[in-house]
């Protein structure tokens, strides 16, 4: 456009020197003066042509710049949202474990004994040395209990650390009282994160199963196995993975929230059980911008193998690029 701009000047120029000239020349320029003419109007109409073409242009740009924008964020929006996906997988996959672990416990022959002799300081003794010896490889969890028929904690893996469990009822905990209505040894339950006040007011999920006679999946439930999952640690470790480039990081946050939308775990450590305006319109995978300007990326818990899932989601928030003039 600007070489058309130059050509069409220099054009104008020369006939506007062709008319002078034309004009010197009297009655023998007079035909040289109606091409000077003819050349300058030619002039001029490439040049309105160009202007119109140079508004064209323009536009075009602009739409493709908006158009081209757009597709970055979208792929940036489905990163994040893969990125929220994996979150959240890696989660289900950590806490499927976790429902594998108490099916498998509920099962030790520490356990099913402790539970059948609930009134035995002896067998409560064994049971707590072999829940602690579990602790001791298995160092994601804060406690073990193990509850009679009546809600009564018998014994915990951390007497020591954690003595207010002895003292315990949990009978109106839904994770006991789901327990005892399993219909085999082969289901558990799976909690929302709750406060347990015995370990320190500890946010965390509960899992839990039957301890069923003599050790049988189809035994008939004779108390209840809690296990105690260390949340804030895991998960902790979990969103603070998530790979970002540097340049992301230190403008992006990385969420777990609950079925509720209340935050439950947040690489900023901030709004922790606090509900967050996550807008799903009932997709379970998604991107949108929010009221800030940011772009919000979100997934919903696939569930693995035999665990659901909770209803969880992985969230991540990234504020725009600010440029620099």
């Amino acid at each position: 456009m600007e070489e058309i701009r130059k050509v069409t000047f220099m054009t104008k120029i020369l006939a506007l020197n062709a008319a002078i000239e034309a004009a010197h020349a009297g009655e023998a320029g007079a035909g040289f003066s109606i091409v000077a003419t003819e050349v300058g109007t030619i002039s001029q109409k490439i040049d309105t042509l160009a202007e119109q073409l140079h508004s064209e242009l323009a536009e075009r740009t602009s739409q493709l710049n908006q158009l081209g924008q757009r597709m970055i964020a979208e792929i940036r929006g489905s990163r994040l949202a893969d990125l929220a996906l994996n979150v959240i997988d890696i989660t289900d996959r950590n806490l499927y474990e976790r429902s594998c672990d108490v099916r498998w416990w509920a099962t030790d022959a520490a356990v099913v004994d402790c539970a059948s002799r609930s009134q035995d300081s002896a067998a409560a003794r064994h049971a707590s040395e072999r829940l602690g010896v579990i602790l001791d490889s298995y160092t994601v969890y804060l406690d073990l209990w193990i509850a009679d028929l009546s809600g009564r904690i018998i014994t915990n893996g951390r007497p020591d650390r954690y003595p207010a469990a002895r003292r315990a009822d949990v009978s109106s905990e839904p994770w006991f009282q789901k327990a005892l209505l399993t219909r085999s040894g082969s289901e558990f339950v799976a909690t929302d994160i709750t406060t347990i006040k015995e370990l320190g007011d500890a946010r965390l999920p509960v899992y839990s199963a039957a301890i069923r006679e003599e050790g049988k999946r189809t035994g008939r439930p004779i108390g209840v196995l809690g296990i105690f999952f260390d949340w804030e640690k895991q998960s902790q470790t979990v969103v603070n993975s998530v790979r970002l480039a540097e340049d992301e990081r230190p403008r992006t946050t990385c969420l777990m929230v609950d079925s509720h939308h209340r935050v439950i775990a947040s690489t900023d450590g901030k709004m922790l059980f606090q509900p967050y305006p996550l807008k799903t319109e009932g997709k379970k995978m998604s991107t949108y911008i929010d009221s800030e300007g940011n772009l919000v990326g979100f997934a919903l818990t696939p569930g693995y193998e035999t665990y659901p899932g909770l209803g969880w989601y992985g969230v991540l928030i990234q504020k725009p690029v600010v440029e620099s003039n």
